[in-house]
């Protein structure tokens, strides 16, 4: 069972996009990718809304993400997090470990 996890963070004035942009160029995202049961971790900037990034945060399970919590990561991403003025809405999501249904794997072109 894998958990995805979108966190939407929400500032003004260009704010979530220059702490994403930190986290990319700082190494903080990619040392979060290197972490035992990291899946994806990945900024989406949404074409309605220029004050809000979309994080895609994937996990093997909840051990992982409660190691992650636990790690010198979290100190840095609050630090931006407050540096930026930024507010979050969280959506979270387990994995079907079924796969795809035939009926909608026919929608799909890979």
């Amino acid at each position: 069972m894998s958990i995805v996890v979108n966190i939407y963070y929400t500032g003004k004035d260009g704010n979530a996009r220059k702490f994403a942009e930190e986290m990319e160029a700082g190494g903080t995202a990619g040392e979060i990718r290197m972490e035992e049961g990291n899946l994806r971790y990945e900024y989406f900037f949404p074409m309605s809304d220029p004050e809000t990034v979309l994080l895609i945060d994937g996990w093997r399970d909840q051990e992982a993400i409660d190691r992650h919590h636990a790690s010198p990561m979290m100190e840095k991403i609050t630090e931006l997090r407050v540096k930026y003025d930024l507010h979050m809405r969280v959506e979270r999501y387990v994995s079907d470990e079924g796969g795809i249904p035939e009926t909608d794997s026919r929608f799909i072109k890979e």
